[in-house]
């Protein structure tokens, strides 16, 4: 975490060691959820190692897997961090993890006294929103095929380590449909 701030060139040396002092370290088992619909995000999470997946559940009782979360990315359910209502996801292990996590009473705190943690957060939010809206062009202007190359191209270290369920569910397809696209590559 501690190389992450400072390669986004907004922290003073000092105002990294005191966000680093603020956070302590988890790990949780493969499977393990973050958060849960109906929970309140009162964390945010800096992934050292592992993989979290979000998703959320149908009406019809079907897990939608719209996002992954590698090592060295913040993952939090943001909408519920934001704006303290329940969260309409769930953040689950789909591997160990192990990770650093800081309060939003911490970073509150410390962004009332600093700028420079302001920016980072606002940089972070910015980033967020441009994922966001790059997966949504990609389900609604590319093919499943073009999709799946992207995912591999992205994180080839952790693809082998995604069940293929939760890759089809991500792509916005069926398991058969993956299954035929991967006998392409």
């Amino acid at each position: 975490m501690e190389q992450f701030l400072k390669s986004l060139g907004f922290l003073t040396n000092h105002e990294i060691q005191e966000v680093l002092s603020l956070c302590y370290s988890k790990t949780i088992k493969k499977g393990t959820f973050l958060i849960q619909e109906g929970q309140y995000a009162k964390e945010v999470a800096f992934v050292q190692s592992g993989i979290f997946r979000s998703f959320y559940t149908t009406q019809a009782g079907e897990e939608v897997t719209y996002c992954f979360m590698f090592p060295d990315h913040f993952v939090s359910a943001y909408s519920s961090f934001i704006s303290g209502d329940p969260s309409i996801e769930n953040i689950q292990a789909i591997t160990d993890v192990e990770m650093l996590l800081l309060s939003k009473a911490d970073i509150e705190r410390i962004a009332e006294n600093s700028l420079h943690l302001t920016k980072v957060l606002r940089y972070l939010a910015e980033q967020q929103f441009i994922e966001q809206e790059r997966r949504i062009f990609l389900l609604q202007r590319e093919k499943a095929e073009f999709r799946y190359e992207d995912l591999m191209k992205k994180n080839p270290d952790y693809f082998l380590q995604i069940p293929l369920q939760y890759i089809a569910s991500y792509l916005g397809i069926t398991q058969r449909h993956l299954s035929r696209i991967r006998a392409k590559f």
